[in-house]
């Protein structure tokens, strides 16, 4: 589970079809005139010295994020402690779109874009979409914007991911839910379901240890630990998934490349029409399963 590099938070062109265009909701302003050279250098050298690889260009997010300098010192002070960056500002880019994420919510991946890519390419024409262990409601954002209107649900076991995937969900008409995978969602949704897209946890349990200090001390451990071999959480959402999609409707998942021929069985074994989809740049690999 590598960490993103900041240069990834930078805008993209894709930004404008985002439902957060500047001047955004979340506390944070436009990217604002450059800062002196010498504050500049200052923030840079901090960051520097706590270890951070990519000084320079976090300087320049930080910077932009602050609007006081007591801020900036605040914000600084976080990154230096070791808080993830995207926590720090308050927000990650993903698929075009500016995602609000709250401390010690999980920081959505850039590799899980080509999990969005992978559903809209299979169900263009989705109407109900559903966003499971949501996080922060990165996917399902990033869904429901592509897509134009759907009925959008997002479900997340933790309260602190729940209130905080609210924040982008709810721009977009979505309903966020709490509680375990499908019982937290209502249900008159069974059997309704074309895409069901779920970011399962799948870091084994004896490997979390060896994550990223920023994931490890900082991301909730429901969203790393996938149990033993880290498919415990994948079984469990393969398993009950049928019962949710729609005829034609597909359940999409996010494994490591070790990991993919148990969760391509898992979904055959659920009885689903399976096929992996490989990035190599992004270094992703997504079980997509169709229901017959």
């Amino acid at each position: 589970m590598p960490p993103l590099s900041p240069a990834s938070l930078s805008p993209s062109p894709a930004a404008s079809s985002s439902p957060f265009p500047c001047p955004s909701p979340f506390p944070f302003p436009c990217p604002s005139p450059s800062s002196s050279p010498a504050l500049r250098a200052s923030v840079v050298a901090a960051l520097r010295a706590a270890g951070c690889v990519f000084a320079e260009d976090e300087a320049e997010l930080i910077l932009t994020a602050a609007r006081t300098p007591d801020e900036l010192t605040i914000l600084v002070d976080r990154r230096v402690a070791g808080l993830p960056l995207e926590q720090v500002l308050g927000w990650a880019e993903f698929h075009g779109l500016r995602i609000a994420v709250d401390p010690g919510v999980f920081v959505p991946r850039r590799r899980t874009e080509f999990l969005v890519d992978q559903a809209l390419d299979r169900a263009p024409g989705a109407s109900v979409v559903v966003d499971l262990c949501c996080g922060s409601g990165a996917v399902g954002a990033a869904l429901a914007a592509a897509l134009g209107p759907v009925e959008l649900h997002a479900a997340d076991i933790d309260p602190t991911a729940v209130r905080c995937a609210r924040r982008n969900i709810d721009p977009v008409r979505g309903r966020v839910h709490a509680g375990d995978l499908f019982e937290a969602l209502p249900g008159a949704l069974r059997g309704r379901v074309d895409i069901l897209a779920a970011n399962v946890p799948y870091v084994p349990t004896e490997e979390v240890g060896l994550l990223p200090a920023e994931a490890r001390d900082h991301e909730p451990l429901v969203a790393l630990d996938g149990g033993a071999d880290g498919l415990d959480v994948l079984r469990r959402v393969t398993a009950g998934a049928p019962d949710w999609l729609a005829p034609g409707g597909c359940l999409l998942v996010e494994t490591s490349e070790h990991q993919s021929s148990a969760a391509v069985e898992a979904f055959r074994r659920a009885g689903l029409t399976t096929r992996l989809a490989v990035s190599g740049e992004l270094h992703a690999n997504v079980v997509i399963g169709t229901k017959p």
